[in-house]
């Protein structure tokens, strides 16, 4: 039974668009299920943050130890943010 007309028919008719990739939740899913978009994107993010940094990991200055920590920090936590997610079927 339809709650707003009260009768047991329903008719709705709309126009839907079909995607094939699309962004939900920061993130890139496809039709088909690939992560290969998402991995670009995680990837692309890594570089630009990368970039932001090189006179910071490339400065003698700083330790090595402490251009560890911050390339861990910033670049490999951008990277990797997000892959933890459990997808639907696997």
């Amino acid at each position: 039974m339809n709650p707003v007309t009260g009768t047991g028919h329903t008719s709705v008719s709309a126009n839907l668009e079909l995607m094939y990739k699309f962004h939900y939740l920061c993130d890139m899913l496809s039709v088909d299920g690939d992560a290969d978009a998402a991995m670009e994107i995680r990837i692309r993010i890594g570089w630009n943050k990368f970039r932001k940094l090189i006179p910071l990991l490339t400065n003698k200055d700083v330790s090595l130890i402490e251009r560890g920590r911050l390339y861990s920090s910033c670049v490999r936590s951008s990277m990797l943010h997000g892959s933890e997610k459990v997808r639907p079927g696997l």
